[in-house]
């Protein structure tokens, strides 16, 4: 089983989403306005109020032979969008 974690802009979940579904995955979890730090620097809390520049977390959880389906369908929309996305290994407890 592979673990997806993907870190993209609010805005841009229902698309994201939409083609996760599409290449073949079962489901996701959606978790909104996600903050912290990375190579693009820190995201402001006080983006409170409007949401604008808030950022989502989304978890994939599918089979090995979607991948290439999955990264088919979002590198597009992170190349327009921005985002990244990382891939881990995953075991059912």
């Amino acid at each position: 089983m592979k673990r997806i974690d993907l870190f993209l802009s609010e805005r841009e979940v229902n698309k994201v989403c939409k083609a996760i579904s599409e290449a073949g995955v079962p489901g996701y979890s959606v978790i909104r306005h996600v903050t912290g730090k990375g190579l693009a620097g820190e995201i402001s809390e006080s983006m409170d109020f409007s949401g604008l520049g808030a950022n989502a977390h989304v978890i994939v959880f599918c089979d090995p032979g979607l991948l290439s389906a999955v990264r088919a369908a979002l590198r597009p929309l992170f190349e327009v969008y921005g985002g990244v996305g990382f891939i881990s290994e995953a075991e059912p407890l």
